[in-house]
C-alpha cells in the first residue's frame, strides 16, 4: 500500500514540476528549502548539542497553525526545559511567523517530504521523543516511519473541515478497496486524536483512526495570547491620536482576488466616514505587490507598510529608509506588507475584516479581532471556520454579508450604534476568554505520552 502511495506521490510530484518551477522563479518559493524537505540538510539543527536527544517535535503547517500553537509551544518549553524544542512548518510564510513569535524555539525547520527516504533523514536529525501536528495533516510515511521507533505522534486541535471530508469521502468511494485499509493502517500509527469537536472526532473515527485514542478536546486558537504593542502599533496609535482619523478599518487576511472587494467595502464606508483609515493585510508575501497595483487602479493614495521609518518585525531595532514619518491628509490605505504584524493592529481597529471569506478560500480565523474584543465581520465562505463563525453569528458576536457593499453596510450601522457595537465587543471577548483549555487539555496528554515514551 505504501509502495502504491509514494508511487503517486512521485507522480504528482512530476506532473506539478513545472508549477513548482514557475513559482519558484516568480516568488522564490519551494527551491530553497528543497534540500531541507528532502532530507539533505537541515541548518535550522546546526546550533543544537550534536547528540542532543528527546526533542518536542511541533509541526504547524502554516500561519494559521503556527499562531495558535505559540501558547502550546512556549507552555511546553517551560515545562521541558531540557529537552529541544523544534517548530517545522510547510509555508514559507510560516517560517517567518514562527521566527518572529518563538523566539525560545531552539530550532526552526521544514518538515520532510512524504517520502519515506526524507522521513527517516528528518526523523533521524530531529530524534524526537514526541511529535506534535497540529491540526490534521496526514502524512502516511511520516506516521509510519514515526510508528516504527515507537515515536509518539499526537494530532492537536485536530479538525476535519466539510471541504475536507467531502474530498475523502468522494475517494473512498471510489478508491475504497485501497484507501480504506491504508488509511486505517497509517492512522493506527498515531498515538492520540485531541480534535476541536465532536464532529471532528466523528469524522477521523469514520476515516480509520483508533476509536480508543480519539477524543475532544477543543481549539488551541482560543487559547491565543493578545500581542504585545510593536513599534508599527505604537507609530499608528499616535498617528491616529495627532491626525484625528477615524474609523480605523483592519481588514486582515485578505486573499489574492479578494482585495477589490475590501476595497469596495471601505469605499462603502467612506461614502459616511470621509475621514476613515484602511489598513489593508494581504495574507501572503507574493501577493504585496499586486495588492499595491490594485490600490493603485482604485485611485487611493497609499503607504507601503515596508516604506515607514519604523523597526519591522524581522528587524526589531533597524530603521529603514523611507518616505513617510506621518500619514498624509490625502491617504487612505495603509499597505500591510509584512508578516507578523497584523494581530496586534487588531487592537487598534474600530472595524475589522476577516479574509479569506468574500471569494470561496474558506475563511480565516476570527479569533484574534474577537480577543481585542472587536466585532468580526466575514463574507459567506467560512467553511474552515464554520463552528467558530456559527457560535459568533448565533450569539450576536460576529457579523456574516454576502458581498462587499454588505461588509461597508455592516460597519456604518455598527458605528451609528455605539451601545450595540459595544455589546457585541464584549460578547466576542467573553466568548473567546470561556472557550479556554485547549492547552491544558493537550499538556496533560502530551506528560502520559512522555511517560510512557523510553527515551
Amino acid at each position: 500500500m505504501y509502495f502504491i502511495y509514494s508511487l503517486l506521490m512521485g507522480l504528482a510530484a512530476f506532473l506539478l514540476a513545472p508549477y513548482w518551477l514557475v513559482e519558484g522563479m516568480r516568488h522564490g518559493k519551494y527551491f530553497s528549502n528543497l534540500g531541507e524537505r528532502l532530507g539533505f540538510s537541515f541548518p535550522g539543527l546546526a546550533k543544537l548539542p550534536a547528540q542532543s536527544t528527546g526533542a518536542i517535535w511541533i509541526h504547524a503547517v502554516s500561519v494559521g497553525e503556527a499562531l495558535s500553537s505559540i501558547t502550546l509551544a512556549r507552555r511546553l518549553k517551560e515545562a521541558y526545559p531540557k529537552r529541544p524544542l523544534i517548530i517545522s512548518t510547510t509555508t514559507k510564510t510560516g517560517q517567518q511567523l514562527v521566527r518572529e513569535r518563538m523566539p525560545f524555539a531552539d530550532a526552526i525547520i521544514y518538515f520532510p517530504l512524504d517520502w519515506a527516504f526524507c522521513v527517516r533523514r528528518a526523523l533521524g536529525a530531529v530524534r524526537p521523543s514526541v511529535v506534535l501536528v497540529l491540526e490534521t495533516e496526514i502524512w502516511p510515511n511520516f506516521l509510519r516511519e514515526a510508528g516504527r521507533r515507537k515515536i509518539p505522534v499526537l494530532f492537536v486541535s485536530g479538525r476535519i473541515s466539510d471541504r475536507s471530508f467531502a474530498r475523502y469521502q468522494s475517494y473512498l468511494g471510489v478508491f475504497a478497496f485501497f484507501l480504506r485499509p491504508f488509511l486505517r493502517n497509517a492512522l493506527s500509527n498515531a498515538s492520540a486524536f485531541l480534535m476541536q469537536s465532536e464532529k471532528d472526532a466523528e469524522r477521523v473515527r469514520v476515516l480509520g483512526a483508533p476509536a480508543e485514542r480519539v477524543r475532544v478536546s477543543g481549539n488551541l486558537k482560543y487559547d491565543l495570547e493578545l500581542p504585545r504593542p510593536t513599534p508599527l502599533s505604537n507609530w499608528l496609535a499616535t498617528e491616529i491620536k495627532r491626525s484625528g482619523r477615524s474609523p480605523i478599518i483592519v481588514a486582515g487576511s485578505v486573499v489574492a482576488t479578494e482585495e477589490p472587494h475590501a476595497l469596495i467595502a471601505f469605499g462603502t464606508l467612506q461614502g459616511e466616514y470621509p475621514k476613515a483609515l484602511l489598513v489593508l493585510a494581504p495574507r501572503k508575501p507574493e501577493c504585496f505587490d499586486e495588492a499595491a497595483e490594485l490600490i493603485d487602479e482604485s485611485h487611493r493614495k497609499f503607504i507601503r507598510r515596508s516604506r515607514l521609518p519604523i523597526p519591522g518585525p524581522a528587524q526589531p531595532h533597524a530603521i529603514q529608509s523611507s518616505d513617510h514619518s506621518t500619514i498624509p491628509d490625502d491617504v487612505t490605505v495603509l499597505l500591510l506588507d509584512s508578516i507578523g504584524e497584523l494581530a496586534s493592529l487588531y487592537g487598534l481597529a474600530d472595524g475589522a475584516f476577516v479574509g479569506g471569506s468574500l471569494v470561496s478560500a474558506g475563511g480565516h480565523n476570527i479569533l484574534e479581532p474577537a480577543a481585542f474584543g472587536k466585532i468580526p465581520v466575514f463574507g459567506p465562505s467560512m467553511e474552515n471556520f464554520a463552528e467558530i463563525a456559527a457560535r459568533f453569528v448565533a450569539a450576536g458576536a460576529a457579523v456574516q454579508v454576502e458581498s462587499p457593499e454588505d461588509v461597508g453596510v455592516a460597519w456604518i450601522e455598527l458605528f451609528r450604534d455605539p451601545p450595540r457595537m459595544k455589546e457585541m465587543g464584549a460578547t466576542a471577548r467573553r466568548l473567546v476568554e470561556d472557550s479556554r483549555g485547549a492547552t491544558d487539555r493537550a499538556m496533560t496528554e502530551l506528560a502520559k505520552q512522555m511517560d510512557g515514551a523510553v527515551r
